[in-house]
């Protein structure tokens, strides 16, 4: 009796279906990748809840003919490669060919082609994988797709996506990355009936960032450009007082393919941060052209990863073109220069490759002296305790308490860790993550208005039209939680109240994470949502590492460390401290068995 069979086409279909189609945002991706290979200049995207009941694409390229189409719809057709020598050489967006089989399998699907000079065009419905009609059909030139009721065939694959709103916004995010690495190309999003964005298509990569990011995003991008031998560089990158908290508005396109790579980002944050000490991310949108042959695309079926031949190489170029950019005029040498500029460029440089090879960097932390006192909100740190919350059994036994009365500080290390002792102990607290858990369990104290502070100049934020949906849900929960918004204009709110701990002048960075917060939640429901940005605005107001400390105030945060329900966790999961007993010490220095 045999055991091995193969699986029908169905089946094999929803299997590459959860490796081609993970969400809504996976489905258009591969739509609109197929509308730019099909040479659109005009391309028109339209959801609805979030794109899990509707999605459209539609765009006017050349379309296909009844033949192409019919085999389109058939798993590993393609048009983009021949043989396997062309995987060397892959200058599309797509080339697996399995797609549209992929998402047909797992949804109602019809497709619409025609090319031109052809007086009807060809549509075929397909629903959860099995064809149900092909036929000749009146349709504007090149191809509308639209799929409905995604993952209507397998529930427990639907159950997992998150909120219409999170949805819509990968959605929205991942349209902009593609008009920005297409600026030739005029996008439109439609959400919900309303338009979400559109860009010109000029091929003006400055004016897409505008109509993308808004005028004063426009006013804040330096050039950015670098060539050596095979490898050229070009885009924008933001001035310093233009950053965000999260990689969000940063974008990476290599020969035309929007992709993700550790090198990348670190070359980026390298080059900024050896310049500016504020922290955060810069918008870049960045675009790389190399010999494909050092490059690999055939790594995932997404195809957002790339291998590189030499990546030390790509670090360097874009550590160079970004520092360029940021740095004073007239400073501006070539790559091959590097080693010769100052030490802190070469030290970048080595740290962020050591980084990217061994996964952290060695540093030597030397135990500073007490430090000259730094000022805080009110000079130190008021706390109102929240008795009724209970420590956390897997980071430390539930009766087990700080023994900070007899805990005494002996300085900072790095301006981030505190080093303290007792009789028998030596301790590491983690600065930021210690002030986090003390404002978080202040915040949750004030169980109804948290106190906020008016900005003596009201900020005017643009937002997109997602974002605006979830701060227009939001206006009674945020003005509870401190924030004083109120709508402007279409997609625009003024920012008029902060929390009171929080600097005003991070206020429009701080409502910007803030609100990303929120969309990472999963159908919250508002107690959810208030600790979610309790803990971001908690994050926020703290003090971060770098700052020095005076003696007294390392204590006065020690002791209210100590006074908290959960003192050993900050309220994202993080350890605060780390403890070393006598014994534990011992072992260290191998001093067992005296």
């Amino acid at each position: 009796m045999s055991f091995v069979h193969v699986l029908d086409d169905n089946t094999i279909n929803k299997i590459a279906a959860g490796e081609v189609v993970e969400r809504p945002a996976s489905v258009i991706k591969e739509l609109v990748e197929n509308a730019i290979d099909a040479k659109a200049d005009r391309i028109e995207v339209e959801i609805m809840a979030g794109g899990t009941s509707f999605m459209r694409v539609s765009d006017n390229g050349i379309g296909m003919s009844r033949e192409d189409a019919e085999k389109a719809i058939l798993r590993h057709a393609t048009s983009k490669i021949v043989q396997v020598d062309d995987l060397q050489a892959i200058a599309t967006l797509g080339f697996r060919g399995e797609a549209l089989p992929s998402i047909a399998s797992v949804s109602r699907f019809n497709l619409q082609t025609r090319q031109a000079g052809a007086e009807l065009g060809t549509e075929i419905k397909i629903t959860g994988g099995k064809t149900t009609e092909i036929g000749a059909a009146g349709c504007n030139l090149g191809t509308t797709i639209r799929v409905e009721d995604l993952f209507f065939n397998t529930p427990a694959r639907k159950k997992f996506l998150k909120t219409n709103n999170t949805e819509s916004g990968r959605i929205n995010e991942f349209i902009i990355k593609l008009a920005i690495s297409h600026p030739e190309i005029a996008f439109k999003l439609i959400n919900n009936n309303k338009s979400s964005l559109a860009t010109p298509g000029r091929g003006d990569l400055k004016e897409t960032l505008q109509s993308l990011y808004g005028a004063s995003v426009g006013q804040s991008l330096l050039p950015l450009e670098f060539e050596d031998e095979d490898i050229k560089l070009w885009g924008f990158v933001s001035k310093p007082s233009a950053i965000r908290s999260s990689r969000s508005w940063q974008t990476f396109i290599v020969n035309g393919r929007i992709i993700a790579s550790r090198a990348i980002a670190k070359a980026i944050d390298n080059a900024y941060h050896a310049l500016i000490p504020k922290s955060g991310y810069p918008l870049i949108a960045l675009n790389i052209e190399m010999p494909q042959h050092t490059i690999d695309v055939n790594v995932h079926p997404q195809k957002t990863e790339m291998k590189f031949e030499d990546e030390s190489r790509i670090f360097k170029a874009v550590y160079k073109a970004v520092l360029d950019a940021v740095r004073p005029k007239g400073q501006v040498g070539q790559l091959g220069q590097l080693a010769a500029q100052a030490d802190h460029v070469q030290q970048h440089v080595e740290k962020g490759l050591q980084e990217l090879n061994f996964g952290q960097s060695v540093m030597n932390f030397p135990l500073r002296e007490e430090k000259p006192a730094m000022t805080w909100q009110e000079g130190t740190i008021a706390l109102a305790q929240d008795k009724s919350v209970k420590s956390v059994q897997s980071v430390v036994d539930e009766e087990e308490k700080l023994p900070t009365a007899g805990m005494i500080p002996i300085g900072q290390v790095d301006d981030t860790y505190i080093i303290a002792q007792d009789g028998d102990s030596l301790y590491i607290v983690d600065q930021h993550a210690a002030h986090e858990r003390v404002l978080f369990d202040r915040f949750s104290a004030q169980a109804e208005h948290i106190p906020s502070q008016q900005l003596l100049v009201h900020l005017i934020l643009d937002f997109s039209t997602h974002e605006s949906q979830i701060i227009e849900e939001n206006l009674e929960l945020l003005a509870g939680l401190g924030f004083g918004l109120e709508p402007s204009g279409p997609n625009q709110f003024r920012l008029m109240e902060v929390p009171a701990d929080v600097p005003s002048s991070q206020a429009e960075e701080f409502i910007r994470e803030v609100l990303a917060s929120m969309e990472e939640l999963h159908r919250p429901t508002a107690a959810e949502l208030r600790q979610a940005v309790l803990a971001t605005t908690a994050c926020k107001a703290a003090i971060k590492a770098g700052f020095k400390l005076n003696y007294r105030q390392m204590e006065i945060l020690l002791q209210e460390l100590n006074d908290t329900a959960m003192p050993y966790t900050c309220p994202h999961g993080r350890p605060t401290i780390i403890k070393f007993s006598s014994d534990e010490l011992a072992k260290m220095f191998k001093r067992t068995g005296f």
